[in-house]
Parts: structure tokens; sequence; C-alpha cells
């Protein structure tokens, strides 16, 4: 496997799920009201994190290199699953479709054009591309 290899770990009881990424370590898990311990976020809210972390470093590696005084970004995000005919900005118009939305507070002394400007480059950002491009994901026994 790469170089940036994810392991996940579940134990025979429970969802509690051990995941080493690198030298890091992570849990994740389900909610207590279905049938998890809330030792970690679900696996929808990790997708979230990773989401919103890239967007965050997008963002401060632009802002970076224009050197524009970007102090800080919060991305808050949320996501729903619709019925693909329910989704009138959606191209699909079958199945289900994860919708997700970003809200971005930038902080600093950033004018409207700058503030403009990083919100479109935080759709940008590598995670951003990924999930809204073709995925192909395949599962083999070891």
């Amino acid at each position: 496997m790469a170089s940036n290899q994810v392991t996940a770990t579940l134990g025979p009881t429970g969802f509690t799920t051990t995941i080493v990424a690198g030298n890091h370590a992570l849990t994740a898990d389900e909610p207590i009201r279905v049938g998890g311990a809330d030792k970690g976020p679900d696996p929808y809210g990790l997708l979230l994190a990773s989401l919103g972390a890239c967007k965050a470093m997008t963002l401060r590696m632009y802002a970076n290199r224009k050197q524009w005084p970007l102090t800080g970004v919060t991305v808050a995000l949320a996501h729903e699953h619709v019925h693909a005919k329910d989704c009138e900005e959606c191209e699909s118009d079958e199945g289900h479709i994860l919708k997700v939305r970003a809200e971005l507070t930038l902080e600093g002394d950033l004018d409207a054009d700058q503030r403009a400007r990083l919100a479109e480059i935080a759709d940008r950002c590598p995670v951003h591309r990924s999930l809204s491009g073709e995925v192909l994901i395949t599962s083999n026994l070891a």
C-alpha cells in the first residue's frame, strides 16, 4: 500500500475502531443511541473533519503565498443525505446524494475581495476536489 497508509482496526465487540495514520492514532465510534460507546467521532464526522482541515490548510497556504493577513480560519461542516430527485442543484436524479455544507469564518484584516477569493479557494482543496470527482474504492481480502 502507499506511504500514506491508514489502518482501521475493530475489535470483537462494539464499534470502537482504532485508526492509525502514519505516526498518529485516532479513535472512531458510533453514538450510544445506535449501540456505540461514543469514544470518538463517527465515520461521517471523520470525513467532515478531513474536509474541514483540508479547506483550512489550503486557505492558510494561499494566504501565506499572497501575504494576506489571514489570522485564523474556522470551517463548520454539516451533512445530510437527500434523495437525488429532491436536490435541485444536483446533477444526478437517481439514488441518494451526500450534501455537505461548509461555513467559513475568516479572521484577519481582509478586504471583501480577499474574503471572496478565499471562499473560492476553499472549494479547491484536494479533499473537496476528490469528494466532488469520481471516486473508485476497491476492497480486497488480505
